[in-house]
């Protein structure tokens, strides 16, 4: 019992080392340990031991680390086998290269959108990928979109807090129901510098062979090159069509109709 102990601890700190590289920057031992909370000669045992299993890589000349090539190779397993993931990626692709804007495909994980699919157009250049990175569901066109899935009391029990992050970003719930009321009612969401100014998407839900919301896709850009502040019917449309073709794929047949009985 207390080797298992010892060995689930060592993970919990590996895994503890490895999510100090979650923003993206290169790291020294000591930013590494004090991210962790481990001493400096523990979270270097540690980067060692990641380093020889290429989970971490370290430049021989300033001796920074940074994530390393095992992960990506574990992490295109993982999204490959999802089956999401797998239906919607080319019709994503397709559409970003056809319409030059951005196209995401993302999934609800927790209190958070995770984005399984991001491409990018001419229009909406990226120098980073949105795959594997996380959102906030009440200010994004797909995170509404997966909310349309729970309930106004689970969503308050999911997110109690709505964060501001723009001056318009919907804070308070009451507002949120009745958007994501009318969300439901017309088939897809909009979101409008909600989260980052200068930004905009139009999103539509993907739904799964019972019925049920389990995804989301949304075209993405600077809001000038998606003109939604004036309302644009094609490319609400557009969205809603690649979404429910994506949704037919992973076996979606219509809403169900039940039949009186006498």
């Amino acid at each position: 019992m207390a080797t298992d102990q010892a060995t689930n601890q060592s993970v919990e700190k590996a895994a503890t080392v490895l999510s100090a590289f979650l923003d993206g920057r290169a790291l020294r031992v000591s930013d590494v340990a004090k991210h962790a909370g481990l001493g400096q000669s523990t979270a270097s045992r540690l980067l060692s031991t990641l380093e020889s299993l290429q989970f971490v890589e370290r430049d021989p000349i300033s001796s920074m680390y940074q994530l390393g090539p095992a992960l990506l190779t574990l992490a295109g397993v993982a999204i490959n086998q999802h089956p999401v993931h797998r239906e919607a990626r080319q019709a994503a692709q397709n559409l970003a290269g056809s319409l030059g804007l951005g196209v995401n495909v993302a999934v609800r994980q927790g209190s958070s959108l995770f984005y399984l699919c991001n491409f990018e157009g001419r229009l909406a250049p990226k120098s980073y990928t949105l795959m594997g990175q996380r959102n906030p569901l009440h200010a994004t066109g797909i995170g509404k979109c997966l909310l349309l899935a729970l309930t106004p009391a689970e969503r308050r029990d999911l997110v109690p807090d709505l964060h501001r992050y723009t001056p318009r970003t919907v804070c308070d719930h009451d507002d949120l129901d009745a958007e994501l009321a009318e969300v439901a009612h017309r088939g897809y969401a909009t979101e409008i510098e909600e989260l980052a100014l200068g930004r905009s998407c139009v999103a539509a839900p993907i739904l799964d062979q019972s019925g049920q919301i389990v995804a989301a896709l949304s075209i993405s850009g600077p809001l000038s090159a998606l003109g939604l502040a004036g309302g644009d019917p094609d490319l609400a449309s557009t969205v809603i069509e690649v979404a429910d073709s994506i949704s037919v794929g992973l076996g979606y047949l219509g809403p169900r109709h039940t039949t009186a009985q006498p």
